[in-house]
């Protein structure tokens, strides 16, 4: 170690792009008999090598007071200044390597020159791969997905309690970072709500009030008519109803607000029936206004029934005394309360949380061990005997005033809104403070099942983590296969390819309707639909990663087909095909050629940005200020095709250099028009799909340019880990993890490059598998 330190400096981040790197070593200083030679030259130093070609090439533009793009590169004086920021250097020698710097028309540093540089930062990474730090992970909250699934998994019910959530944070392409899921109070006021709303769901006691029919509610009769106080008035014999639908049946109390106008020799008559059939009569007696409650019990049965009320005796004499000449009926409401006795409907959900119902004497035995069993579930590890009496407590407060079922709502909302439930814990014991651990078995299984599911460890991870068996890499791994080949790993597609492969744009994006009617809101879910079956396939077969690139087959339905051009494909269902080029892989899905495209033509530099990021890992910077948009009547006015105008877009000499990255990648996808539809002409004129690559390399067309991306699979290879790691661990990849990365795309070589196999090297690794420890203060 300290013949290391003494060569290279102390131990620091030094970035992730040691794959770009050492490929464009490879490309840049080619012949093998000049690297033979290199290895017996004295070994490269900084202060040497690297240390000059700063000066001479690089800080003339990167120094001073007002460095280019913000980065001062003549702050580096030391080995230690470098690898203490590695991720900096990391895209410095990215662009060197590469010949992005120093630009076209700048004094360019010698192959010798730039090998003996990037030696050093090749053997520095080497050998700091031996100061492994897994890192440590924010403190997570659900995001929206996680929710809804968690809650599904836990309860059994089908809901989406998130939709009236705000909207997640996005950090590093994916929502659900640890350091950007925020919890605000309208959030949190949010989830109260959903609580209470689920814990009502699961535990539906009985309605205490009530059923309240007002007269205006009940069905009109040709004799009858409501008055502006709100009274029915019967002014001749007749009946009104209305029905209902009883989640229970027994024996209720059936209330009438009635009055009467008196007159003739009877009280005025009122009969109540259910169905059709009589099951009281009254003599209304009260005098209106005054009025009086008339009640009866019924007994009914849980379903659809209806309730009546009528008048029988309509009297009208005109030859008695004023005021006893009419008799009429008035009814203000009818209440029907009950059944007696009533229980909480024993639902699926309800027998999940409470399996056995208790008797006076078990109660509260069996809500607390019900309790604990929620609570464990739904924090993913047991609950400690603390957390258990604070939810008793929530449970005799409702108990309190009601029953225990009623008990039991308020300590599951008191568990729904738990920071243990809402948020992902990982505590470090103070003795591993600034240590590296091994993650708990709790802590393990939640992290694999939010990472292949989005959701709550099921009971068999739960179990093999109370048995202490899920670090047994042998085990481990059985997992990962067996939970891929669950249906639940689809939240992989709908989350993390969702997201990948930037198909959630597709709700927001909108082609021209006159350009291209046929893209509506249906074909654009049938595009989202086949790259993610495209993606599911790759996965649950295990195919090798590079069927991204290019393959062979693809998922269409009829609307779908008719835009590609195939023909033998009818109906909405979608099914494999087989495709030849250019449709293989996802450069050729209408879904990522829409989403790259602007609403009225394509636009080669968001495609040739979205290959950089999505698929080589090798983003471009961030334009200068100043530099303007291209917009479509600029195409139509100045350039007949759009190859035509990025040229004279690149005359700007701020906007060379990342175009000459991004454009030609762009280039080679012309023949795809905005929406996906294969094309030879734009605008009539022939499109020319050739391009140039920085490091000197020619193509024509998709096909040759897939096979340029398949000649860099394990730059592929780098990129994918990196994008599957940062989803899985809720965080950004770091320097430090350089080394796990290097081992994985290692790994995977190995494997064929296999996406399932992908995928568990993934979870071997130590980031994944541990943390370092939170020093503390």
């Amino acid at each position: 170690m300290s013949s290391w330190r003494a060569r290279y400096g102390k131990a620091g981040g030094v970035g992730i792009s040691f794959a770009v790197l050492s490929l464009a070593c490879v490309q840049t200083f080619g012949a093998s008999q000049k690297r033979v030679q290199a290895k017996k030259a004295a070994p490269a130093t900084f202060g040497g090598d690297v240390r000059p070609l700063l000066t001479k090439y690089c800080v003339s533009c990167h120094g001073g007071k007002e460095p280019t793009a913000g980065l001062d590169l003549s702050k580096f004086a030391t080995p230690d200044s470098v690898v203490d920021d590695g991720t900096t250097w990391s895209k410095v020698l990215d662009r060197l390597s590469n010949g992005q710097m120093p630009p076209s028309g700048m004094p360019q540093p010698t192959a010798a020159e730039k090998s003996r540089a990037l030696d050093w930062v090749q053997m520095a990474l080497q050998n700091q791969c031996k100061l492994a730090d897994p890192g440590r992970v924010t403190i997570r909250r659900l995001n929206r997905q996680e929710y809804d699934n968690t809650i599904r998994d836990l309860t059994g019910l089908s809901i989406h309690a998130s939709d009236d959530f705000p909207s997640d944070d996005v950090g590093y392409g994916f929502d659900n970072i640890g350091d950007v899921l925020s919890i605000s109070p309208l959030l949190m006021e949010k989830y109260l709500n959903s609580a209470e709303n689920i814990a009502h769901q699961i535990i539906q006691t009985p309605d205490s009030k009530p059923v309240h029919i007002s007269a205006a509610e009940l069905s009109d009769a040709a004799n009858s008519t409501v008055l502006d106080e709100g009274w029915r008035e019967y002014f001749s014999s007749g009946e009104s109803s209305k029905t209902l639908d009883l989640p229970q049946g027994g024996k209720f109390r059936l209330k009438i607000v009635a009055a009467a106008d008196l007159a003739g020799p009877e009280q005025p008559k009122m009969e109540v029936s259910v169905d059709g059939k009589p099951v009281a009569n009254f003599d209304v007696d009260v005098k209106f206004p005054n009025y009086s409650g008339f009640t009866a019990p019924v007994e009914i049965d849980a379903g659809k029934h209806t309730i009546g009320v009528k008048f029988t005796n309509d009297y009208y004499n005109t030859s008695d005394p004023p005021g006893k000449q009419d008799r009429n009926l008035y009814v203000d409401y009818l209440e029907l309360a009950g059944p007696e006795g009533a229980k909480t409907p024993l639902t699926p959900a309800y027998q999940r949380v409470v399996p056995e119902q208790p008797t006076p004497a078990t109660m509260e035995h069996v809500a607390k061990l019900d309790l604990r069993n929620f609570a464990s579930k739904a924090y993913r590890e047991p609950v400690s005997d603390e957390e258990l009496g604070r939810l008793m407590k929530l449970f005799d407060l409702g108990k309190s005033g009601g029953g225990f079922n009623e008990g039991m709502q308020v300590a599951i909302e008191g568990v729904l809104c738990s920071p243990n439930f809402l948020f992902r814990v990982e505590l470090d014991p103070k003795a591993t403070a600034g240590k590296v651990r091994a993650l708990t078995d709790y802590e393990l299984a939640s992290r694999l099942s939010y990472f292949l599911w989005s959701s709550m460890p099921d009971d068999e991870l739960m179990t093999l983590a109370k048995e202490g068996k899920l670090h047994s890499e042998a085990v481990l791994n059985q997992q990962v296969k067996r939970m891929l080949a669950d249906p639940k790993s689809k939240a992989l597609a709908d989350d993390f390819a969702g997201q990948w492969l930037q198909l959630r744009k597709l709700a927001i994006v909108e082609p021209n309707r006159r350009q291209f009617p046929s893209v509506n809101g249906a074909m654009k879910k049938d595009m989202e639909t086949e790259t993610k079956m495209f993606f599911t396939s790759v996965l649950q077969n295990n195919r090798p990663i590079t069927d991204f690139i290019d393959a062979d087959y693809t998922y269409v339905n009829g609307p779908l087909a008719k835009l590609y051009g195939m023909t033998g494909v009818e109906g909405g269902d979608f099914r494999r095909v087989k495709v030849a080029e250019p449709r293989g892989g996802v450069l050729a899905q209408a879904s990522v050629l829409l989403v790259t495209s602007n609403p009225t033509r394509t636009s080669p530099t968001k495609r040739g940005k979205w290959v950089l990021e999505q698929i080589l890992g090798t983003p471009p910077p961030p334009p200068p200020p100043g530099v303007g948009v291209i917009n479509d009547e600029q195409h139509k006015i100045k350039a007949a095709t759009v190859r035509q105008l990025m040229e004279e877009h690149r005359k700007n000499p701020m906007c060379a250099a990342c175009h000459a990255k991004m454009d030609p990648l762009g280039f080679g996808l012309e023949n795809f028009d905005a929406v996906g539809q294969w094309r030879t002409t734009d605008h009539d004129a022939p499109i020319d799909c050739s391009g140039v690559l920085p490091n000197g390399q020619k193509f024509d067309g998709p096909a040759e340019l897939k096979q340029i991306l398949l000649q860099r699979k394990d730059l592929f290879a780098r990129a994918l880990t990196e994008k599957l790691l940062t989803y899985g661990l809720g965080r950004g990849v770091e320097s430090a993890d350089r080394c796990a990365i290097d081992g994985i795309v290692k790994q995977s070589s190995k494997n064929g490059y296999r996406f399932a196999s992908l995928i568990t090297a993934v979870v071997d690794s130590d980031p994944f598998r541990k943390r370092k420890g939170e020093l503390t203060k």
